[in-house]
């Protein structure tokens, strides 16, 4: 057997098809183990489902990092600095008085982009007992024009969504229609009003362009309690984020891609392997066994064979939302009476009859020393193409259910992916990347199964060999 299988191995890899196959699967099983390594199942699910407080530090609906590459035109990158963590771009300066005591925190950094940011948003942490802090936030652009962008007191935890102030944005369009001594026709967003270069292209919508240099933003607050004490944090959301991007709720898709492989290759293994093996059981028990077994396994069978295996499946997903490993028993429930039954009853019904097996019989063996110890074994090497071959239908059934609404909410699978971007419009807003990145690796694992699975039906099929 072992000679055999070292055959098997040596006929395989004399196939450039299977050798590719045989990569493409390696590539994504040990994307699988560095996944199921680096970001454990929880960790990833909580990072997927975290909501806003998970998620808040990620620009919304970013492309991939790496299209800087290809492009002309440098897309921004998100930039957070934090007086909590300090670092050179983050100074938070004390003078305590009597009664009064004045904080200042200064946020520089250094704009070299083509682009405008997405948002911009400003986090302050305030502790206190009873009177509030009173902040007063300055902006300096590189041309040493500081604009007073907002006077208000604090709470203990203040988000300030600055590109969703309207009252900002009518302030700072007029204050850049005085500076070009224009009046500009359109509402500025924030976060194109306070990058801007301030000449005649912020006329237009489309023709504004941004002002690279230094940036500053400067907090000035005051403390009326002596124990008080006010820390801040500025994000300025970019328009590229890490290797895969991110989606409308800000979700690295990064989770959702890495883990998305090992989901789909367990899903579509373990679906493969428990149908075939299980079918294989049924067909040699009523091979074997005839008369009664016989008819009542295959009309079993043929009564399965005629339900609507897809609607079902659709049925049970939407009444109960089910997680994704019961959604794998239910394939598995719904498939082992399949066609695969009686084709491997035709296949033991010959193979009873080989000489051996009155052999087995003569020596005393009984019916499930035969069935698994000599039947299954006989055509096992057999059936391996078109179980390889299968594969790649049950990660196809797996993320079509996902992106019908249909799969496991919680986890991160490509169908999931897939499902957000078709619901957020994301091909036609041109995110692109949202729909292709799971769609390639999704066809990616299908073509790894395919070529690895014609290749062994070539080498136990001999009339397929190439001559």
């Amino acid at each position: 057997m072992t000679q055999r299988w070292k055959n098997t191995l040596k006929q395989l890899t004399s196939y450039k098809s299977a050798l590719v196959g045989i990569g493409i699967l390696a590539f994504l099983i040990m994307l699988s183990v560095y996944t199921v390594v680096t970001i454990p199942y929880d960790q990833a699910v909580m990072l997927w489902r975290g909501g806003e407080d998970v998620t808040l530090d990620n620009p919304r609906q970013a492309q991939p990092s790496w299209v800087n590459f290809f492009s002309s035109k440098k897309m921004p990158e998100t930039i957070i600095l934090d007086s909590r963590k300090g670092g050179a771009g983050a100074i938070k300066v004390t003078v305590p008085g009597e009664r009064i005591s004045i904080i200042r925190i200064d946020f520089s950094f250094n704009y070299e982009y083509d682009d405008f940011p997405s948002e911009i948003n400003l986090f302050s942490y305030a502790k206190y007992n009873q009177s509030r802090p009173f902040i007063t936030i300055y902006w300096t652009k590189p041309n040493s024009q500081q604009i007073k962008l907002r006077e208000t007191v604090i709470s203990a935890d203040e988000r300030y969504y600055m590109s969703n102030d309207n009252k900002l944005s009518e302030y700072l369009t007029e204050y850049l229609s005085s500076r070009i001594g224009k009046e500009i026709g359109y509402e500025i967003p924030p976060e194109v009003a306070l990058f801007a270069t301030e000449d005649d292209s912020i006329l237009g919508r489309d023709t504004a362009t941004p002002l690279k240099g230094k940036y500053k933003m400067t907090i000035e607050t005051l403390l009326f309690e002596p124990n008080a004490d006010v820390d801040a944090k500025l994000l300025v959301y970019g328009k590229v984020y890490g290797l895969a991007g991110t989606d409308h709720l800000r979700r690295d898709l990064r989770i959702g891609i890495l883990w998305g492989a090992p989901i789909a290759i367990s899903f579509g293994i373990l679906a493969a392997v428990s149908i075939s093996v299980i079918q294989m059981v049924i067909a040699a028990v009523s091979a074997w066994y005839g008369k009664f077994a016989d008819t009542l396994l295959q009309k079993t069978t043929e009564f399965m064979m005629i339900l609507p295996f897809l609607p079902i499946l659709i049925l049970v997903s939407i009444f109960y939302k089910i997680s994704i490993w019961v959604l794998l028993l239910v394939v598995v429930g719904l498939s082992i009476f399949g066609s695969g039954v009686k084709t491997y009853r035709a296949m033991f019904l010959q193979v009873k009859e080989l000489p051996y097996i009155e052999a087995a019989q003569a020596y005393g063996a009984r019916g499930p020393r035969i069935i698994f110890r000599y039947m299954i074994p006989k055509i096992l090497p057999t059936i391996i193409p078109s179980l390889v071959l299968s594969v790649s239908g049950f990660v196809f059934l797996e993320a079509a259910l996902a992106i019908l609404g249909l799969g496991d909410p919680i986890a991160p699978t490509w169908g999931k992916i897939i499902n957000d971007a078709f619901t957020e419009g994301a091909l036609y807003k041109g995110h692109y990347y949202w729909v292709l990145e799971p769609s390639v690796l999704l066809v990616f694992t299908a073509l790894g199964f395919a070529l690895l699975g014609f290749a062994l039906d070539k080498i136990f099929n001999p009339k397929l060999r190439e001559m």
